[in-house]
């Protein structure tokens, strides 16, 4: 089998822009990544005798370790062949990853990305987690979101908290028309902005752009009661996926 330690090496600098660190004179192969931030490793790349990690043969083999967040996955991975417990790092939840092609490449660069994720600050969590959908509330005594989109496709909206750009917003407008009636994209948060009123306070606004219109019959509050366990939308919230499956089937409304 062809090992591929200098293909992850090369992901991780392309991915991360990290470099290894080298930290100790017994062992010069040894090189660890860590985070820029909290200094946190991710990712240890080693070259260890075959016999200490308990397999047949003589030798050295390539092997990485990144730590797992879920218990359950790395007690599943640790069943297969080509992952062991973590060598070097014995508490924690790391595991040892053989380097030599017994694991496809592109299933470690699924497990760094998770170690990166697992390991990082809040800060950088935040910055680099996947995009997620949203409910946001429209109150009709503020703003006449039925004609929000009349003549434009792009608007800006008060911006709730934990929204980030290539989020997607789905606006639920309230009394009388209680239902969901727009899918929208994030295109830009954080825009200073200040209001107070009745209670309503803004202190910054996120710009969204139309996706599409839904039929005002379709996603009702009774309907999403009834289906889908949403008995109100008072704030950003998010979509549950069998919600999210409906929203994606359904036709738009021209």
């Amino acid at each position: 089998m062809t090992g591929c330690r200098q293909e992850i090496l090369d992901y991780i600098r392309r991915t991360y822009g990290g470099e290894a660190e080298y930290l100790w004179l017994r062992f010069p192969s040894f090189g660890v990544f860590r985070h820029a931030d909290n200094r946190k490793w991710y990712a240890l790349v080693m070259d260890v005798p075959r016999a200490r990690l308990g397999l047949p043969g003589d030798g050295v083999t390539d092997v990485l370790n990144v730590k797992v967040g879920d218990l359950l996955l790395r007690d599943i991975l640790l069943r297969r062949e080509g992952f062991l417990p973590g060598y070097h790092i014995s508490r924690g939840n790391w595991i040892s990853i053989l380097l030599d092609g017994t694991v496809a490449p592109e299933e470690i660069f699924g497990l760094i990305d998770a170690s990166y994720r697992t390991t990082a600050s809040a800060g950088t969590r935040k910055a680099i987690r996947p995009p997620k959908e949203w409910l946001i509330p429209s109150n009709l005594l503020y703003y006449d979101s039925v004609h929000a989109f009349d003549g434009t496709d792009e608007i800006e909206w008060k911006q709730g908290r934990g929204i980030k750009v290539g989020d997607t917003v789905f606006m639920y407008i309230g009394t009388p028309v209680s239902a969901i009636r727009y899918k929208c994209l994030v295109t830009e948060t954080d825009i200073p902005w200040h209001f107070s009123r009745d209670g309503l306070t803004i202190n910054s606004l996120m710009r969204i752009r139309l996706v599409r219109r839904y039929n005002p019959s379709a996603f009702t509050l009774e309907t999403l009661r009834e289906e889908y366990g949403i008995f109100g939308v008072r704030g950003p919230r998010g979509v549950p996926p069998k919600l999210s499956r409906a929203l994606a089937k359904d036709e738009p409304q021209r």
